[in-house]
């Protein structure tokens, strides 16, 4: 009897000591030096573990053991605007040139459906998933099913909120978006140096997307002296974001709200020198708007994006400038990311501050935005081979 209970214990024993060597080093997040006008980072990043974080300044940890396997699902939401089939396009290639099987779904732009492709994702296997989301706040019961499986996600430049079952935001510096388009504005019209006023109208993205406050705060935050000195003024009225926002970034319902606008305030008349568009497909919006309803001097036109018939746009002096947000810069930082999951690496990040999901902050990347018009766009979208010439005719 002794003899079989010694058995059971030295058993027991064997074990527990095998459970132990199969775990993963802890996956933290090593915060580097912030890119430029991005938010300070922290000197270190939170250690990982696999608690949900607080919600305060700390930012929230990574799961303990890095994950098994070599399949990463990839989850965007529409191929209606072109950034999104770059954005997967770019990703997938990369992923499985580094060899990862790649799961790229589009969701067209159905909440619904976004949720049912995660969840096939995480029945399917996949070790990370990589999510822009449609709707920041929609994916927190899928997602806690991707948390209770032990997957990492990777937010993808649109933070989803109020779950702590993400790891990682990847995305641009979407403050700076919105201060490059106001500083445009200001260096096009001299604002420093002339007292105006300049008329302006704003229209800014969708109240559901957690990035369109940023784009909208960081151009409206920069032009605010202007406003209060009485050289930018909005003869509208409509400056605060639940009015501005455009639902989904729909080219239409911008159309629609900009002919209003038209025919309310400058039917008369009146002059129109500022249209601030937080990206592309709202500016297209407002350029028909303003082709079928507007008659003076041509305002000036701000977008983000860069899409192919915001360039032609650009070319043919009916948009300004567009903020360039290099797909592939973005891509080939999340596949790095990817990769330091998958291996138990420190993640690379280098803003710990920021991106508050309403669970704790979630240690980000931030790349660089810059801008693009008719004088510097061969030399940042031809020359670095983001788009031909032929793709512009």
């Amino acid at each position: 009897m002794k003899r079989k209970v010694l058995s059971m214990v030295l058993a027991a024993s064997m074990l527990a000591a095998a459970l132990v060597g199969c775990g993963g080093s802890d996956a933290a997040p090593a915060a580097t030096e912030p890119a430029a006008e991005a938010p300070a980072a922290e000197e270190e990043a939170p250690a990982a573990d696999a608690e949900a974080p607080a919600a305060d300044a700390e930012a929230p940890a990574a799961d303990a053991a890095a994950p098994t396997g070599n399949k990463v699902g990839v989850s965007m939401p529409t191929k209606d605007l072109q950034r999104w089939n770059q954005d997967g396009a770019n990703m997938q290639a990369e992923l499985e040139a580094a060899g990862y099987e790649v799961d790229l779904q589009y969701a067209s732009n159905q909440e619904e459906t976004q949720v049912s492709q995660i969840e096939n994702m995480i029945n399917g296997g996949c070790s990370v998933l990589v999510i822009a989301a449609i709707e920041a706040n929609s994916l927190s019961t899928v997602l806690e099913k991707a948390k209770s499986a032990g997957i990492p996600v990777i937010a993808y430049d649109r933070l989803i909120m109020n779950t702590d079952a993400i790891n990682y935001y990847a995305t641009f510096d979407n403050y700076k978006v919105g201060v490059t388009q106001a500083q445009y504005i200001i260096d096009t019209l001299d604002l420093d140096n002339v007292d105006g006023p300049f008329n302006m109208e704003v229209t800014a993205g969708d109240p559901g997307d957690n990035n369109a406050p940023f784009f909208y705060n960081g151009a409206m935050d920069t032009l605010q002296p202007y406003i209060d000195a009485g050289k930018i003024v909005i003869p509208s009225g409509q400056v605060d974001f639940a009015t501005v926002g455009t639902p989904k970034w729909a080219t239409e319902t911008a159309q629609s709200r900009m002919e209003n606008i038209l025919s309310s305030n400058y039917a008369d008349g009146t002059k129109l020198d500022i249209c601030l568009c937080s990206n592309d497909s709202t500016s297209l919006g407002v350029q028909n708007a303003l082709a079928a309803n507007y008659t003076g001097d041509y305002p000036i036109v701000t977008g983000q994006d860069c899409d192919i018939a915001n360039v032609k746009n650009m070319l043919d002096g009916k948009q300004s400038m567009s903020v360039f947000k290099d797909t592939r810069t973005l891509a080939s930082q999340v596949v790095k990311m990817v990769g330091q999951i998958l291996s138990g690496e420190e993640v690379e990040v280098n803003d710990t501050t920021t991106y508050d999901n309403g669970t704790g902050v979630i240690p980000s990347f931030l790349c660089e935005p810059v801008f693009a018009d008719a004088n510097n766009y061969k030399e940042l979208l031809i020359d670095s081979g983001y788009y031909t010439e032929a793709d512009l005719q």
